[in-house]
């Protein structure tokens, strides 16, 4: 088949994917869009959006029981059907979104699954383009552990759970990362009986050891049962229950098991080689500094190219991409990650850990302040947590911080400017926050250091 020649092809509608094909296109440029699934990538349909409306529901549902320490006693009933509505109203609204700021930017939408068959020469639906810049932003999806028994069985997946209309009496979850975390938590704050199984001897493995601690104890107060250390050996379906057998030998039952252990790229139906762009043994696109792949005028973005698979994260490619093209010099690291785990409390963090920093060669120190010594936390009744500082000795610059609490993930942005400035602690330490707030705990941690 002849290929139609246009300025540039996007495969994928994630949330590096969308914005540059529409500033593209807003540019007079001629820019077609492959996406073989919904509008909005992961983020909107089956991530952020739908997760966290899910949880807007079950965090409201489990503050409501655990305002009796604040002499507020309430009888919580939880409509679980409509929460699940709500959800996909949102979901589906956003979607429509996109569909519409596509469409007014004149993008062309092609809904089929893209493949490269030469090189920037991408077919699908019965439509071949070619294009002197192409873009992947295909994301990656729930990966499923070959796990005797559990293929054919209807687990649920971040892209499918959402599709849920009656809570289940009992969940079990294959995971103690973020999504398993917070799924796991919404589903016991709406009434379910949860137990997470995780291999590793904590929850969020990555993050430090207190935080996992936190959030552990505030699991078990949701009556989760964590089963940490024992991996998965196999899954038995009986009628409608699920059993897991432990390498421990434990078994567990549930109505419903939730598979969030990790997540493997969409590049497996792309085809690649067609088009000369190397792949990783993980099926990862192999890009340099600059985002491009083995394949001149070919770039990826976003968690299929191996960056952090957060939105905000993808959505910062794009900005990189553009700057690149035009001849720039930003890079796929020139930016201060960051990122929450939306459990409560919540765990955010920001740069590096302290281990993070002595393994790098810097001579690091951290100090911690506990939420307990901060006014605000005492008066509404949320002291379950810390903030901690990773500092450079030899510049007093500000490597990282770790934040467990009551919207950490909000109060974590300070952190983020200052390391963005290239400021010191010392700025920190001299700010004046507003009493009583959360961040006015954040200089007083600072002065730990003098």
């Amino acid at each position: 088949m002849n290929a139609d020649a246009v300025d540039a092809i996007v495969i994928g509608s994630g949330q590096g994917g969308v914005p540059f094909a529409v500033d593209l296109a807003q540019q007079g440029k001629s820019v077609a869009l492959f996406e073989r699934g919904r509008l909005g990538g992961t983020c909107i349909n089956y991530g952020c959006t739908p997760s966290k409306a899910f949880l807007a529901s079950a965090h409201n549902a489990g503050r409501a029981r655990n305002a009796e320490k604040l002499a507020v006693y309430a009888q919580v009933n939880v409509d679980f059907p409509a929460v699940m509505e709500r959800v996909r109203s949102i979901r589906d609204e956003f979607m429509r979104g996109i569909a519409r700021k596509l469409d007014q930017a004149g993008v062309r939408v092609v809904h089929a699954q893209a493949r490269f068959t030469g090189e920037r020469t991408v077919s699908g639906g019965g439509v071949t383009l070619s294009a002197p810049l192409v873009v992947i932003d295909t994301g990656t999806s729930a990966a499923v552990p070959n796990i005797p028994g559990l293929a054919g069985t209807p687990f649920l997946t971040n892209e499918t759970v959402f599709d849920l209309t009656s809570v289940p009496r009992r969940v079990l979850v294959m995971g103690g990362g973020y999504i398993g975390l917070e799924l796991g938590q919404g589903f016991a704050r709406m009434g379910a009986q949860v137990d997470i199984v995780d291999r590793n001897p904590r929850v969020l493995a990555r993050e430090e050891p207190e935080a996992s601690t936190v959030l552990e104890a505030s699991l078990h107060e949701d009556g989760v049962r964590l089963h940490l250390g024992p991996s998965v050996k196999s899954v038995r379906r009986d009628g409608d229950t699920f059993e897991l057998e432990l390498d421990s030998g434990q078994r567990l039952q549930g109505d419903a098991l939730l598979v969030a252990v990790g997540r493997t790229p969409n590049s497996g139906a792309l085809e690649c080689a067609a088009s000369n762009i190397d792949l990783d043994e993980r099926g990862t696109i192999k890009i340099d500094t600059q985002l491009r792949t083995t394949c001149a005028g070919v770039f990826a973005i976003g968690d299929v190219a191996g960056q952090p698979a957060f939105t905000h994260v993808s959505w910062e490619d794009h900005r990189r991409l553009k700057d690149i093209i035009a001849g720039g010099s930003r890079t796929r690291d020139d930016r201060v990650l960051a990122y929450t785990t939306f459990t409560e409390p919540q765990v955010a963090r920001a740069g590096m850990t302290i281990d993070e920093a002595v393994a790098a060669g810097y001579d690091a120190r951290c100090v911690t302040y506990e939420l307990s010594w901060v006014a605000r936390a005492i008066e509404w009744g949320q002291t379950n947590g810390f903030y901690r500082l990773v500092v450079d000795q030899k510049t007093d610059k500000i490597l990282g911080a770790t934040m467990v609490g009551y919207e950490a993930g909000e109060l974590i942005h300070v952190i983020v400017a200052h390391m963005e400035a290239g400021s010191t602690w010392h700025i920190l330490d001299r700010s004046v926050h507003i009493h009583p707030t959360y961040a006015e705990a954040l200089p007083s941690l600072a002065r730990l250091l003098t």
